[in-house]
């Protein structure tokens, strides 16, 4: 089975299934925002606008569903730690200046060169159970018999019209989402107090605050940003969008531009990632229009809605957001069938997608492992593939 579609003649289209696909990441990103908000104490405008205009630079600069996420270790340090907003800036401004570094030298391509497809596919495995995990856990249980029964029907809406362009399963499934939310949820007062202009504020990070942010954040984002970010988002384009030449360093430079600007306007760090890239095309997209109407989204909240940002999202049920998660994660998952025709590289696959799923800094430690078993392996220095 081909992993590829045809390319869009424009690199913009509008029309429903951009529209659907627009939704195909929203149960990854909302939580992480929401979870920084709250624990950091950071301005909610900043936040949103940048996160809403990223994702316009990177539709406009690729013109392909290239979305932008939040960084996922950054973000569970920051909630976990609940860090302040000056450490976050500096931690991103870090990263930003790491990944120019990377992409200005050609070391990334070097690391590309280096890391061979299986642990790649590992990767993008191991970010699939990630993803199921926490729909199955923690979304769909959010809220109780209802919330069973409402992921019931969303699954059931989504078996049904998935890959259907005329009736997109993401647009029915986020309507019964709004439809559950207004009927049961919604307070009058709760969204009036949100209405407001609001506009980033402009932020200088000290030297202090890049140096504690590098350790404390970017260090450990760095293996899965290399990993998931850059390399697996690179394999993702491929199997999605061949005809599109789009070189690992590419990649890696828009992902330190946008943290080279976020943190002067209150910005969290972002990266590209494949769980987005597949999210949008699992749910129909297939130019860069998806992803300018998802920050369009996220530049309405954050310019209109700020205010009460984190009270008003958390009406929108996250049974609704479990059943999106994990249909991204099925689609990543599936992307390791190419290799089932060699033993090694499945093998090394599994392997890499468990470590990533099961250690701390698994990442790091799956590409790694992964690396050296699949050269050992092609070398027959070690057995598991006879």
């Amino acid at each position: 089975m081909p992993l590829t579609a045809p390319l869009p003649k424009r690199r913009f289209t509008f029309d429903r299934n951009e529209l659907a696909g627009a939704f195909g990441d929203l149960g990854t990103d909302l939580p992480l925002l929401i979870g920084i908000i709250a624990a950091s104490g950071v301005d909610s405008a900043g936040v949103l606008v940048m996160f809403g205009l990223m994702q316009v630079f990177s539709g406009l600069w690729y013109g392909l569903p290239m979305p932008v996420q939040p960084l996922k270790a950054f973000a569970a340090l920051v909630i976990a730690q609940k860090l302040p907003g000056n450490v976050i800036f500096g931690g991103g401004l870090a990263i930003g200046v790491a990944m120019l570094v990377l992409s200005v030298l050609g070391l990334i391509d070097l690391l590309a060169r280096l890391v061979p497809k299986p642990v790649v596919r590992g990767i993008q495995f191991g970010l699939a159970l990630q993803l199921t995990s926490l729909a199955l856990k923690e979304y769909v249980p959010a809220d109780g018999l209802n919330g069973y029964l409402l992921a019931a029907a969303a699954f059931g809406i989504t078996v049904v019209l998935l890959g259907n362009r005329r009736w997109p399963a993401a647009l029915l499934v986020v309507a019964l989402g709004v439809s559950y939310a207004l009927i049961f949820k919604l307070q009058l007062a709760t969204a009036t107090a949100a209405v407001g202009l609001h506009l980033p504020g402009w932020h200088v990070p000290a030297r202090a605050d890049i140096l504690t942010g590098a350790l404390l954040l970017a260090l450990p984002q760095i293996p899965l940003s290399l990993g998931n970010s850059i390399l697996a988002t690179r394999q993702a384009l491929t199997d999605y969008f061949p005809e599109r030449d789009i070189r690992v360093r590419q990649i890696s430079f828009t992902y330190a531009l946008m943290n080279l600007v976020n943190p002067f306007f209150g910005g969290v760090p972002v990266c590209h990632g494949s769980g987005g890239l597949v999210g949008h095309y699992a749910f129909g997209a297939r130019s860069g229009t998806s992803v300018l109407l998802y920050g369009g989204l996220f530049l309405t909240l954050g310019l209109f809605f700020s205010q009460g940002f984190a009270q008003v999202v958390q009406i929108f049920p996250l049974p609704i957001l479990g059943v999106l998660l994990l249909f991204e994660a099925l689609t990543l998952a599936t992307l390791i069938r190419d290799l089932t025709t060699s033993r090694i590289d499945l093998t090394v696959a599994l392997l890499v997608g468990l470590l990533c799923w099961g250690l701390p800094y698994g990442y790091l430690v799956g590409l790694g492992v992964g690396t050296i078993l699949y050269y050992a392996m092609q070398r027959g220095w070690v057995g598991l593939g006879k």
